[in-house]
């Protein structure tokens, strides 16, 4: 269990520094209207995305068991992920400009309801954000061998996703201000292109079964932590 929570911890960090709308506003908030407003908006947002996850593990219950006996389901998580990469890397150069733009005419009241709306809102209508924990909930089937090691993956992912965005609100100011329209584009491309390498990876591990599976017991047999 706790190699599962080890595991989980980088992904949520990474997904924590995804650029886009929500990113943004985000730092607006809690640069402008401070601490409490920017948690409550992102409770908006974590709370869209468990029901992503909902959505997801629904979807998956059947297949998710027998991710270790076929794998054409780790072809079919692995191709998620490289979607997701794909679109994320080739939208970046022609977002940039209209999602910056966007970051500036950011408007937020203090308004806690309306805050959280808004968080919930700007998170649902990406459906990119269903796929992605689609492709990473086969991920977590893939890299966890405990008994209900996917939940323990998964929520883990969310935690430190969640924990990441408290830093990010106590130091928002700072954050933002060190966000030139440079970094943002090498930031987007890199977390674009880390995804689509855990797709590829994940793609591999099914093409390739018997490979992986000597290498995960080799890691087992290592592994300190049982």
């Amino acid at each position: 269990m706790i190699d599962d929570i080890l595991t989980a911890i980088p992904f949520g960090i990474i997904l924590a520094f995804t650029i886009g709308p929500v990113f943004f506003v985000l730092l607006e908030t809690g640069a402008t209207k401070g601490f409490r407003s920017a948690l409550i908006f992102d409770l908006g947002v974590i709370f869209a995305d468990i029901i992503f996850i909902v959505i997801a593990f629904y979807s998956t219950n059947n297949l998710r068991g027998k991710i270790g006996n076929d794998p054409s389901f780790l072809i079919f998580g692995g191709v998620l992920l490289i979607v997701y990469g794909v679109i994320s890397f080739l939208k970046t150069s022609k977002s940039f400009r209209s999602i910056v733009k966007e970051y500036h005419k950011v408007e937020i009241q203090k308004d806690y309801g309306k805050l959280f709306i808004k968080g919930f809102l700007l998170n649902f209508i990406n459906i990119g954000v269903l796929l992605g924990w689609l492709g990473f909930i086969v991920l977590g089937d893939s890299l966890t061998s405990s008994e209900n090691g996917d939940i323990v993956f998964i929520v883990s992912m969310l935690l430190s996703y969640f924990i990441s965005d408290i830093f990010k609100i106590l130091i928002a100011k700072r954050l933002k201000a060190k966000l030139t329209p440079r970094i943002i584009f090498k930031t987007k491309k890199v977390i674009a292109v880390v995804i689509l390498g855990f797709g590829i990876l994940l793609f591999v591990q099914g093409l390739f079964p018997e490979a992986y599976e000597k290498n995960r017991e080799k890691l087992e047999h290592i592994s300190p932590i049982n």
